[in-house]
């Protein structure tokens, strides 16, 4: 009888092995697969890590992937410029398109930059590598697609759905204050050249004409209709200037139309309309700037 049972407890063994070993395969196997996941981007499919810990951003988004807290190792210098941004990429390299070879030593696993940057197919053999077209889909769609990108897509649309409350709201208090009618316009002093913005060129201009659903004057929005922007001379500036102003100003460029007799006469000017913005604070459109943006608007036109 014994001799009976040793052959019984044996087979019983490898039996519990064997469904041990398969269980471990299986776990194994479910964990590699968890570690990628396929966006579907605008070029197509783009397998990327589930868990980016390396990431880069050549132009535009570093707002946006701070703001789903995920890591940074490199960034284009128009964030690195940023005043507000300085604590959070402290650590972090500033990269461009063209310099390949500091993107390597970085060893991103994922890097992520507009449809217009260079060196693209080259950029994929370093690491995954997917671009988004700029207003291509609405700035709010646009971090909802970077969480997707970044498996944060949860918490991507859990800010956009809080911020459209926060914005809607300081919306209808700013139009009660300042009354349905009034115009409101955004210009910046860039590089020797006065800029006049539609609704989607960053500096407030989403939060101010999609969200708030302030006025912009007409003459502006037929002057922006085809690029989001329009280049104008300092005596023309009256033209566009709206009831309110927001200045988007470049301090280390040259201000002096401000001292101009053209400037003082402008109505906003006159009535104390002007409302004075860093420039580089203001450039983008991700939820930190877009929080950054709304309480400094909340400031300048109520008070609180």
């Amino acid at each position: 009888m014994k001799k009976l049972m040793i052959p019984f407890i044996l087979i019983l063994v490898l039996i519990i092995s064997a469904c041990s070993n398969s269980t471990k395969t299986t776990t194994n196997s479910d964990s590699k697969k968890k570690d990628t996941i396929t966006y579907q981007s605008e070029n197509g499919p783009v397998k990327v890590p589930a868990h980016p810990k390396r990431v880069v951003v050549l132009s535009s988004f570093a707002g946006n992937v701070m703001a789903l807290g995920v890591p940074l190792v490199g960034v284009d210098s128009w964030s690195k410029m940023n005043p507000r941004f300085d604590s959070k990429l402290k650590n972090v390299e500033e990269v461009s398109d063209e310099n390949l070879e500091k993107i390597i030593e970085l060893h991103p696993d994922l890097i992520i930059g507009l449809s217009t940057i260079k060196n693209v197919d080259k950029l994929k053999k370093i690491a995954p590598t997917v671009t988004f077209t700029y207003g291509k889909v609405d700035y709010l769609t646009q971090h909802v697609e970077i969480g997707k990108l970044l498996n944060k897509q949860k918490e991507a649309q859990a800010w956009v759905d809080d911020f459209k409350q926060r914005a809607e709201k300081a919306g209808e208090e700013i139009r009660a204050k300042i009354g349905p009618n009034a115009t409101v316009s955004v210009v910046e002093n860039f590089d020797k050249q006065l800029y006049v913005y539609g609704d989607h060129w960053g500096r407030g201009t989403e939060i101010l004409y999609q969200a708030m659903k302030l006025n912009m004057p007409e003459k502006v929005k037929k002057m922006v209709e085809k690029d989001g922007y329009y280049a104008l001379s300092q005596e023309a500036l009256p033209e566009y200037a709206g009831d309110y102003l927001i200045l988007s100003k470049n301090s280390d460029t040259d201000n002096s139309f401000q001292e101009t007799d053209t400037y003082k006469e402008i109505p906003a000017v006159k009535n104390k309309h002007v409302f004075e913005v860093n420039a580089k604070e203001f450039y983008f459109n991700d939820p930190l700037t877009l929080d950054y943006q709304l309480e400094t608007f909340k400031k300048d036109f109520l008070g609180n």
